[in-house]
């Protein structure tokens, strides 16, 4: 019997993750028994300022590629949003499973839907992306940071800390628990995050028969329209955190992504979209970034940074 180590967090929804690829694995290579290496990563252990504030990137990934550079596991198992556009040398993110459903949702005990929030009323998120798009379209708003595990952000809202808090609707949906909140509502004039909804499998890259267990979870069109959204970060210079909203989709021949960028506070956006042939997928995500740094996007992330979480700033010093 051959034994595959799996790196993942120790949270609730990245276990989930680890254990649906340790199921697929194994029913797919019945000679092989998976084991997990529970890991409790940097932006597990931060939960008392924005993770933009803190510096660096790789806050969720760092510690799982360090276990496997110390040869203490074959492959991690990420939430691919979280994944930075640099891979460590020794290391491949070689493969990447089937799109879930990327919808950011609204979550509300009190009120039905985002059109029902009064003037002033306090939505919580930590992601600067949700924060800019919410904004634009409800400058009214209070928007408050939100850290915690997922069970601890709905706590949070069911306390009444917040009059409504915004989520990812895959993790809610993996663990099951839409079922307990009165009100949801999928936003779906948000533009997602790179990589959102994916699984990125991230392997020791000397190892073939490890590679070869990891290329049977990937998805050629998810792979596809993720990489074009990854160039895209990559090149315009990106971290996890930004105000940066991107998406690919494939339909038939052409791939299309949209991207959208600007202040946290909701003003200051740019938007553009561009189309190629499938087949010419690799350079789409860099034309649309050098299309929007030609038109001042890197003075608008620049400045983005500058405003975002200002009254944190001075935890910075």
């Amino acid at each position: 019997m051959e034994t595959l180590i799996i790196a993942t967090r120790a949270s609730n929804l990245a276990l989930w993750q680890a254990y649906h690829i340790r199921e697929r694995i194994e029913a797919a290579f019945p000679d092989v028994k998976v084991e997990l290496n529970e890991i409790t990563s940097k932006g597990d252990k931060i939960l008392d300022k924005p993770l933009a504030l803190v510096g660096g990137k790789g806050h969720f990934t760092k510690e799982l590629e360090d276990e496997m550079l110390a040869g203490n596991a074959h492959l991690a198992v990420h939430s691919l949003k979280d994944v930075p556009t640099y891979i460590p040398e020794g290391l491949e993110l070689c493969a990447i499973t089937e799109r879930q459903d990327q919808s950011d949702v609204f979550l509300s005990h009190i009120y039905k839907g985002l059109d029902e929030l009064p003037e002033g009323a306090v939505v919580g998120t930590t992601s600067l992306r949700r924060r800019m798009q919410l904004l634009e379209k409800r400058p009214d708003l209070k928007v408050k940071d939100l850290r915690g595990n997922v069970n601890t952000r709905l706590r949070k809202l069911k306390e009444g800390q917040y009059d409504a808090i915004i989520l990812a609707y895959i993790g809610l949906h993996r663990l099951d628990l839409l079922k307990d909140i009165p009100y949801v509502e999928k936003l779906d004039f948000f533009i997602p995050p790179m990589g959102q909804a994916a699984l990125g499998i991230e392997i020791v890259a000397d190892n073939d028969r490890v590679r070869e267990i990891a290329m049977s979870l990937n998805d050629e069109n998810t792979f596809i329209c993720t990489k074009v959204e990854r160039d895209f970060v990559s090149k315009i210079g990106a971290g996890c955190s930004a105000p940066v909203a991107v998406n690919a989709t494939i339909e038939g021949d052409t791939v299309t992504v949209r991207a959208m960028l600007g202040y946290p506070n909701g003003t200051n956006i740019m938007h553009k979209t561009l189309s190629s042939p499938v087949s010419e997928y690799e350079s789409l995500g860099a034309k649309l970034a050098e299309a929007m740094i030609e038109e001042g996007a890197l003075e608008v992330l620049s400045k983005a940074e500058e405003i975002a979480f200002k009254d944190e700033m001075p935890e910075r010093l």
